[in-house]
């Protein structure tokens, strides 16, 4: 409560919804408190991995704006006549997850439902004149994106039983990883926006970050990390339920250019757990790479910014 405040401090809401950022940023006194939630239904089978990935893809919004987590809440709903030593499985690999990050779990709700969902409140801090959003994007900004994209269409693959577990560990173990590396490497060197690529895919949070910085975004297709066995599952027309959708809500705003339909369907894949996408100034690109490296997390120039009507992205 703001009454509870210290005498002479301050409270001030710094980012909320209007720039599609990845977390609100309320401002207490010298601390910059980043808030965010998110939950899902399974992607995978494996309870414990659901709850991991599902923690690293909460987690993500914290350190796509520079912020370090400090706590999370748990959001899980169970249908009761599940076995309970699955919901424990869930929450082990969340809080294992949580844990990696260096936060702690304070608590959560439970309900009953029909269909299995998880996920975290998170709570987290930066300091105030260092939060990274997703404006701020400059012309001649070179564009670099953390991790591969195309997990939305694998994961359909294995409920569809055309994969397996154990054929998708590098997978699974990708969105399970956190994206704690790739941001101390950015706030390390500097960078003028960020997003982590999720529900939209790379085209639709490349968009919204076009939008947000007032610029156009161009995408390097051949440059794009994927997924093996991506492409073909696309041309079978394996995708996720939500792909369609996202590309009905990006047809203004893409020039596909040489991405035929297969390929749109992979860079508007919806992801779990996606990478970062960060604008850089270009003489600090290699500053970024390397410093990523440094980190142990691969990037990969996939763009640059360019002028023109504000939330175009051009695919070339």
């Amino acid at each position: 409560m703001l009454e509870h405040l210290a005498p002479g401090a301050s409270a001030d809401l710094m980012v909320g919804f209007e720039t599609s950022d990845d977390a609100a940023v309320y401002r207490l006194g010298e601390t910059a408190v980043l808030l965010t939630v998110d939950f899902f239904t399974p992607m995978v089978d494996d309870p414990y991995d659901f709850g991991r990935i599902t923690a690293a893809n909460a987690l993500s919004d914290i350190y796509a704006m520079g912020g370090r987590p400090l706590t999370a809440m748990n959001l899980l709903a169970m249908p009761c006549s599940l076995p309970p030593d699955i919901a424990a499985r869930v929450l082990q690999g969340g809080a294992e997850k949580v844990r990696e990050a260096g936060a702690v779990v304070v608590g959560g709700h439970t309900i009953d439902d029909k269909e299995p969902k998880y996920g975290l409140s998170v709570m987290g801090v930066c300091d105030p004149d260092a939060v990274v959003r997703n404006m701020g994007a400059r012309q001649g900004d070179t564009l670099v994106l953390t991790k591969k994209i195309g997990v939305g269409i694998l994961n359909t693959a294995l409920k569809q039983g055309l994969e397996t577990e154990e054929t998708l560990t590098e997978v699974i173990e990708g969105m399970a990883r956190l994206n704690r590396a790739a941001s101390e490497a950015m706030v390390e060197v500097g960078v003028n926006a960020a997003t982590d690529i999720t529900g939209f895919g790379l085209a639709g949070h490349a968009h919204e970050m076009a939008a947000a910085s007032g610029v156009v975004a161009e995408i390097f297709l051949d440059q794009v990390p994927v997924w093996p066995r991506v492409l073909e599952y696309s041309r079978e027309g394996v995708r996720p339920g939500r792909t369609a959708d996202v590309l009905d809500y990006l047809a203004p705003f893409v020039a596909w250019g040489p991405a035929g339909p297969d390929l749109r369907a992979v860079l508007a894949d919806p992801q779990t757990s996606g990478g970062l996408l960060m604008s850089v100034a270009a003489d600090k690109t290699q500053e970024l790479l390397d410093a990523l490296e440094a980190h142990g997390e691969p990037g990969v120039v996939v763009g640059r910014v360019v002028d023109g009507k504000a939330g175009l992205v051009n695919i070339v």
